[in-house]
């Protein structure tokens, strides 16, 4: 089955690679026999659904995800191996989405506003005032 990440881009079935192991965890006997947990890898570097652009884009955002230009998620949440099947290819999907996402807009440094520094000035009095009337009289 494909992987649809976005509208404009879906991972052919024959590029995903799927391991299955045994999982940790709860389950009781059942653990010990069934091989629920999830590996899926996507290679990056070979895939032919990516565009030139996208896989730059990848490959320098997830750079420290990728061992030998391939990506690997995980899952072991379910007990259910179709369970988790579903939710590594969500954990891929959105991995893969948020890796093309276009950059945020940079912030603009803005100056702290004409009330919102006298009340600043206003709170620093009241709380001077406060520890001044927490001292001990001089004894004058």
């Amino acid at each position: 089955m494909d992987l649809e990440v976005s509208p404009a881009l879906t991972i052919p079935a024959s590029e995903l690679g799927w391991r299955f192991s045994r999982s940790s965890g709860p389950g009781g006997q059942h653990v010990n026999t069934s091989d629920s947990r999830v590996e899926l890898s996507w290679n990056v570097a070979a895939s032919a659904a990516l565009s030139e652009g996208q896989r730059l884009r990848l490959v320098t955002r997830l750079g420290p995800r990728r061992i030998a230009g391939v990506i690997t998620v995980t899952a072991s949440e379910r007990r259910s191996q179709l369970r988790n099947r579903e939710i590594a290819s969500a954990k891929l999907a959105a991995l893969v989405a948020e890796g093309l996402a276009p950059d945020a807009a940079r912030r603009r440094a803005t100056k702290p506003t004409r009330g919102s520094n006298r009340r600043r000035l206003a709170a620093k009095e009241q709380r001077a005032a406060t520890k001044q009337q927490r001292r001990r009289p001089s004894a004058e």
